[in-house]
């Protein structure tokens, strides 16, 4: 049976999408241009997938220091803002709407990426390994932020929103979620400041709510999107503790309420659907759910989440890699291409531009 919902219009706090299905955001270090900026290529695959309701694009860094793999792209100069606007102007010529995902990678990243030593709330290293243009390299022992340097932070994500909307965005997403910097202080395993930024829950959602407010104010709540994955495991988080992940993304959530910004989107780890629900009736406005599907792709199966009311907006991440037609393959529940991982991340056209649609 196909969902109906799924394809309905919807209205994303003042922006309309044509369905309810989101491009969720995906790496692809493919940002070959002048300063780490985006090239024709890339507004050609952004182009393309302009079926979604609304694209979200690959994390993109809001300063040098936010960068932690090789070759994603920034939106901290002029030459990245110019070249963003080309991302822009093909989706939007093509009647979709586009988010920029602002992902500041603290304590994930090397200095041979950026010449700097990463940051992060704490100077607790990550287990685990990054890769460089040299390969794989264990991560390293960040730089504790200071007072200072935190508030020197948040203005960066001011600034790269700020940029992000003179470039055409609909709006920016801040990525709280996967470990990056947002992340790694809601985790009590990598925040273990004992002053007004670390400690209790209450102290350890300040960095997120205050980099949340800021942007809000900056740019309009109804341009900025926040994303979540509670008890993900990923880059040496550990929120194993039940009932302190419940404290903190239930604290979390009540505290960005009300600033009503555009959506909340929470990528589903396992076994916390009953949290997933209670966040859902707890947030105000648009709830975007990338749910867990185990070692399977987010597929057609997951439209009925739109029908029973447990999402808003349904996020696809890996049939998008392959199908920028989703939409329609999803309205017929199929065919669907397969995903090369292998081109995953780096290299030309070859998995990113050259999959077929339907009707090519």
């Amino acid at each position: 049976m196909i969902m109906s919902t799924a394809f309905e219009s919807y209205d994303l706090a003042g922006t309309r999408l044509s369905n309810r299905i989101v491009m969720a955001p995906m790496t692809r270090s493919r940002a070959y241009g002048p300063g780490q900026s985006p090239t024709d290529l890339m507004a050609e695959y952004y182009a393309q997938r302009a079926g979604a309701g609304l694209i979200v694009t690959e994390g993109t860094q809001p300063s040098v220091i936010g960068q932690g793999y090789p070759d994603t792209p920034g939106i901290h100069s002029a030459e990245q803002i110019e070249a963003w606007r080309r991302v822009t102007d093909a989706v939007h010529a093509k009647g979709g709407a586009i988010y920029l995902q602002l992902m500041h990678t603290g304590r994930v990243g090397h200095p041979s990426l950026m010449g700097l030593t990463p940051v992060g709330p704490s100077p607790v290293q990550a287990k685990g390994q990054v890769y460089t243009h040299e390969g794989p390299q264990d991560f390293v022992t960040p730089k504790e932020l200071t007072e200072d340097e935190i508030q020197e932070t948040i203005a960066d994500y001011v600034s790269a929103a700020r940029n992000a909307v003179e470039a055409g965005f609909d709006g920016v997403e801040l990525h709280g979620a996967n470990g990056y910097l947002i992340h790694q202080f809601l985790a009590p395993n990598s925040n273990t400041r004992t002053d007004g930024w670390g400690g209790s829950p209450e102290a350890r959602i300040r960095f997120a709510v205050e980099t949340a407010k800021a942007t809000a104010e900056a740019i309009g709540a109804d341009k900025v999107g926040f994303r979540i994955s509670p008890a993900n495991p990923y880059n040496d988080i550990e929120e194993t503790d039940r009932t302190d992940v419940e404290a903190t993304y239930t604290a979390l959530v009540n505290a960005l309420a009300p600033l009503n910004l555009a959506y909340l989107h929470q990528m589903e780890a396992p076994e916390v659907r009953d949290l997933t629900l209670r966040l859902r009736k707890a947030w105000p406005t648009t709830f975007i759910l990338n749910p867990f599907t185990g070692m399977e792709p987010t597929g057609p199966e997951e439209l009925k989440l739109l029908e029973d009311n447990t999402a808003d907006l349904i996020a696809y991440g890996g049939l998008f890699l392959a199908n920028p037609d989703l939409p329609t393959r999803l309205r017929q529940g199929g065919p669907f291409n397969t995903p090369d991982r292998a081109t995953s991340f780096g290299g030309d056209h070859k998995g990113y531009t050259d999959y077929p649609a339907l009707n090519s």
